[in-house]
């Protein structure tokens, strides 16, 4: 493929985003032990993995990958990193890759998150993450043991100057029609690209398309506007999150909706429940690839819902909003009649309304 054939063999070679590419660069070159690990974060096909790649070979170092989606668990991430954060290396001083980070799972998924940083607050060499994004609850919690270099997509200029490179060296020739279009549609994306023009070279059309990435937010938002449940599926899997948190964002959505609707909504979300608990209690993470086909059946049901960050009804929210400093006055006047702290007089309540 032309995107492997023209991957750059080293950092000056590169196009865009020179100014993550000094960054790390000036990281790994005064790089000491207890220098904080670092987190490249942007969109795919930006560069991350290449400038890892060279920027190791430059300082002449051994990388050790890992990709952080297929190694979720606290006790695999352990068995791959463990020894390489306590390694002084047998062919020269190991460099830490650690691929999707933000694939990794929190502490409701086997540590997976916790284990991560654990490994990198004690590590002895350099260690390297890549992201797509870093805004999810558990990369927040990564983010902060970490360095974070950001990547921008490619800008149209240079990828067209790049592409226009790679057809000369290729001696293959596209129209400028062509051309533009190829540098739109990839939205920044140099694999997608190459690959995309490779493939319109050879008079075929190319499956690939770019991968956007969103937040939960945006990604939910998407999918209960999209006109089609194709549409629906692929916002889906345009998010970067746990699959707890696109259940547990659903759920919340769905809740607001009237009671007919919200009976087939939860029927949907009960059927992604089990396939999602059944992929913890096997760890065959294979199965996931139907996660979103599964959650994807919402489609047609989610007209007029929005995205909630709460897992309850706006209605019941409210109650706990307006009440909430009634209850905390209420227990706290107990807890000084019983002698113990706000929070155990709440336990007890109950109890203590049901004597009364």
């Amino acid at each position: 493929m032309w995107s492997e054939k023209y991957r750059p063999s080293d950092i000056s070679g590169m196009v865009g985003n020179e100014e993550a590419r000094s960054e790390l660069v000036s990281w790994l070159g005064s790089w000491r032990k207890g220098t904080r690990p670092v987190l490249l974060v942007g969109p795919p096909g930006t560069g991350k993995t290449t400038l890892a790649s060279l920027a190791a070979a430059k300082f002449g170092y051994d990388v050790v990958g890992m990709n952080a989606s297929d190694a979720r668990t606290k006790s695999r991430i352990n068995e791959v990193l463990g020894p390489v954060g306590r390694s002084a290396g047998l062919h020269g001083p190991p460099l830490a890759f650690v691929d999707e980070a933000d694939g990794i799972h929190g502490r409701s998924d086997f540590g997976g998150a916790d284990a991560l940083i654990s490994i990198l607050k004690e590590a002895a060499v350099p260690a390297v993450l890549a992201a797509n994004s870093d805004e999810s609850a558990k990369m927040k919690s990564v983010s902060k043991a970490v360095q974070t270099i950001r990547f921008r997509p490619v800008p149209p200029r240079l990828l067209r100057i790049y592409l226009q490179d790679v057809l000369d060296r290729e001696g293959s020739s596209l129209g400028p029609g062509a051309v533009v279009r190829l540098v739109i549609e990839s939205r920044g994306d140099m694999r997608y690209m190459l690959n995309s023009a490779q493939a319109a070279d050879a008079g075929l059309e190319s499956s690939e398309r770019p991968a956007p990435v969103l937040s939960v937010e945006d990604g939910i938002n998407a999918f209960l506007r999209a006109p089609s449940r194709a549409a629906a599926f692929e916002a889906l899997r345009s998010v970067r999150a746990d699959p707890r948190e696109k259940i547990n964002a659903l759920y919340a959505s769905a809740v607001s909706a009237e009671p007919d609707r919200a009976r087939s909504l939860m029927r949907v979300l009960s059927e992604a429940d089990v396939l999602h608990g059944r992929i913890l209690r096997t760890q065959n993470w294979r199965l996931l690839r139907y996660l979103d086909a599964v959650l994807a059946g919402m489609h047609g049901e989610t007209a007029g819902l929005r995205y909630s960050p709460y897992g309850i009804s706006w209605q019941l929210l409210n109650r706990i909003r307006w009440d909430g400093p009634k209850e905390r006055e209420r227990n706290a006047r107990l807890g000084a009649e019983l002698h113990c702290s706000r929070s155990t007089a709440a336990v007890h309540m109950p109890y203590a309304e049901a004597v009364r």
